[in-house]
């Protein structure tokens, strides 16, 4: 659904208007698209480490123009800073400010991401407190950038460098386009797994995809985003949406495979399908999903278990048969659609919010299952997202719900494929266990 607010107040007459009247200023997002440049103007690589000489080599290696200092007045496309090394609160001053004094010169749809270290792994409270708080930091900053610029952050388990390739995947995920709606977060990088991609552009080639929930929404816009990124990918859903599967399947060169999810044996014909097909499986996304609303006073069984039934405990029984098949086992990734209402809750949804908050359990206690073959699973929370669904939200609610974050407007269904595509391949080896958020940093709730 078009934001025909956004697209008036990005330029012009409807610039401002908006800023008499101080009315939210979206702008029109930077969104990838094949060949884009990564980001829009040099990027300053700020710290003191030697991690932060390597990162700094590293992005030099990508052909990128990088900054070991700033120079007064320059645009910037993005600001990277390194805080490997930090042990106390007190180190923080130096290198914030020093960023600091850089903020104005950014770019419209820049990029700020920090490189730090995780405060569970942390040897003392000192040391813990000061990568804690960079956690608040970062989200606060993210809500203080403005026109389309962003902040997230990476996290590095101890033994785990700058350079290893999951936090080099993450962070050219989060400086690229592909990261658009994706605000105030973090991903952790808890190994040394994963392996870059030989192209960048065709990160998942030689893959075999599944994708549930598949016959239109952000379920298709997986499929195609996954097919750009050079995998070969198996659509499913029920057979009530055949046609439509039929096309999304046409459309990727894909196959198509019509099945209920809450059967029994939906694993195994999942399996049977892409081995028999495609010879192989290497990528499973669980997004299908429904939603049957009600005040919790007013919930009926039917309501309760149909949400329960499709959202999660079809994805615990697929997940038993992957992990128990010999072809689910060369570096395996799983990706599932959790929501943010399963993180902060939402009215009226008591049930969706418990199957999507079993999502977030299921992918933390699973990704443990998954390292001795060198997998991952993660999961994906949605906030806002322009589709069939929320465009039926009546339009007061709908706009409000829009403007609630810290980019002023909704997502579209590509920007959480986008987030989906970057956590199957390769690049994303070292981090498991996740929930990435795509929501535009919503400014209410978790």
């Amino acid at each position: 659904m078009t934001d025909k607010y956004t697209q008036f107040v990005s330029r012009g007459i409807g610039k401002d208007v908006a800023k008499k009247l101080g009315l939210p200023q979206p702008v029109v997002l930077r969104r990838y698209q094949p060949g884009q440049a990564l980001v829009p103007g040099p990027i300053l690589v700020q710290g003191s480490s030697d991690g932060a000489d390597e990162l700094a080599a590293a992005l030099l290696a990508w052909d990128l123009d990088v900054r070991r200092h700033a120079v007064p007045r320059e645009k910037l496309g993005a600001i990277v800073l390194v805080l490997d090394e930090l042990d106390h609160a007190e180190d923080l001053e130096r290198p914030v400010l020093s960023a600091a004094a850089s903020l104005r010169d950014l770019a419209p749809n820049a990029r700020v991401v920090t490189v730090s270290r995780t405060p569970a792994s942390a040897p003392g409270p000192a040391s813990a407190a000061a990568r804690q708080g960079i956690d608040g930091l970062l989200r606060s900053l993210a809500k203080e950038l403005r026109a389309g610029a962003t902040a997230n952050g990476i996290m590095l388990a101890d033994g785990v460098n700058t350079t290893s390739p999951s936090a080099l995947g993450a962070l050219r995920f989060f400086l690229s386009g592909r990261s658009a709606f994706v605000d105030g977060q973090f991903l952790t990088v808890a190994s040394g797994e994963g392996q870059l991609p030989a192209d960048p552009e065709k990160p998942l080639a030689g893959k075999v995809a599944v994708v549930t929930g598949a016959a239109r929404g952000i379920g298709a816009a997986i499929a195609r985003t996954l097919h750009r990124d050079g995998a070969t990918v198996v659509v499913v859903d029920i057979p009530a949406a055949g046609d439509h599967l039929a096309a999304v399947a046409n459309s990727v060169r894909g196959t198509a495979l019509q099945l209920d999810i809450s059967r029994e044996d939906a694993g195994h014909r999942i399996i049977e399908h892409a081995v028999g097909r495609h010879g192989r499986l290497d990528i499973v996304i669980h997004n299908a999903g429904i939603t049957r609303d009600k005040l919790l006073a007013n919930m009926d069984q039917g309501r309760w278990n149909s949400v329960l039934a499709v959202n999660i405990a079809a994805q615990l029984r697929i997940n038993d048969a992957l992990l128990a098949s010999r072809d689910f086992r060369d570096s395996p990734r799983i990706v599932s659609v959790a929501s943010t209402s399963g993180i902060a809750g939402n009215r009226g949804q008591t049930n969706y919010a418990a199957s999507k908050g079993g999502v977030i359990g299921m992918v933390r206690a699973t990704a443990p299952l998954l390292a001795e073959r060198h997998g991952s699973i993660n999961a994906v929370a949605p906030g806002f997202i322009e589709t069939e669904m929320t465009a039926r939200i009546p339009f007061a609610t709908r706009e409000v719900a829009r403007r609630l974050n810290s980019l002023q407007q909704g997502g579209q269904p590509g920007d959480v494929a986008e987030a989906i595509a970057f956590l199957a391949s390769d690049a994303a080896g070292g981090i498991t266990g996740e929930v990435l958020r795509v929501c535009g940093q919503n400014l209410v709730g978790a």
